[in-house]
């Protein structure tokens, strides 16, 4: 089996990398700088916005693996991945499907769109949060107090080897056709959770300060730029005080062993803390 991995250099894809290797795929890694692949694999340079870049790479290919960097969504590239494999697993989010003639109000739902509306076989890999996401408190973490809000906001954050090795499950193995797989990690685990185990596993006392909401909404606004998505992060974050956010056992169900906790997770970025 042969197949092509965008985003080979992401934190998803350097995974998939290394599982579809272990199950004896040939893997062609799609990459604007090779220079982060892991010795062996063989490295296609392009972008993924422009298919003229790569299109060469689908010859003979059986599968590809894709995911979406945030940026404008071209159909050409679904259209080109379509007129020349067979099969995509698409690496979404937790996303509601769209009723027919429903306008996509994420750029996941539209890709998702176009897939479902080519003659590819595909599967959709919808993982909730990563927990590589609380990298954004390193330099906090080294402070040692991580002033975020919504302390008590109980989260299902899922490890990236997680994510890949379900992709490359569904990739290299029969049944997973027009498959919708919700994946989280084993666990919700509040934020100030999260930050004593980070604390724990690195041996640093750290402390979770609760910061006002008003202020977040300034901080992560100058930081991130979006007030459309800082605002709808604040709400999701307030909601997941009152119900936590989901769990589901697909991992487990698929790879016959449980999703990886935070506390592994933590130990294998430890470093990242430090």
């Amino acid at each position: 089996m042969r197949f092509l991995v965008t985003g080979a250099t992401g934190n998803v894809g350097r995974h998939v990398l290394s599982a579809l290797t272990s199950a004896g795929a040939d893997v062609l890694a799609l990459a604007r700088d090779p220079r982060g692949l892991p010795r062996g694999v063989r490295a296609v340079p392009g972008d993924l916005s422009s298919p003229r870049t790569w299109e060469h790479a689908l010859r003979d290919v059986d599968g590809v693996y894709l995911m979406w960097p945030g940026l404008p969504v071209e159909p050409s590239v679904v259209e080109t991945i379509a007129a020349h494999t067979e099969r995509v697993v698409y690496l979404s989010t937790d996303v509601t499907d769209l009723a027919d003639g429903e306008r996509p109000t994420s750029f996941h739902q539209e890709i998702e769109r176009q897939i479902r509306n080519t003659g590819l076989s595909w599967t959709f890999v919808r993982a909730i949060d990563f927990a590589t996401n609380t990298l954004a408190w390193a330099d906090q973490i080294r402070r040692g107090v991580v002033r975020w809000p919504f302390g008590r906001a109980a989260r299902s954050l899922i490890h990236e080897r997680d994510i890949a090795d379900v992709v490359a499950h569904a990739l290299t193995t029969d049944g997973h056709d027009g498959a919708k797989y919700v994946i989280t990690g084993p666990e919700s685990i509040t934020h100030a959770e999260q930050v004593r185990v980070i604390g724990e596993v690195i041996g640093r006392e750290v402390r979770w300060e609760e910061l006002p909401v008003e202020t977040a909404r300034e901080q992560l606004t100058a930081a991130w730029g979006n007030p459309e998505f800082v605002a709808a992060r604040l709400a999701a974050w307030e909601s997941f005080v009152h119900t936590p956010e989901r769990v589901t056992d697909t991992v487990e169900h698929l790879l016959g062993r449980p999703a990886r906790t935070f506390r592994s997770w933590v130990k294998d970025h430890s470093p990242s803390f430090l």
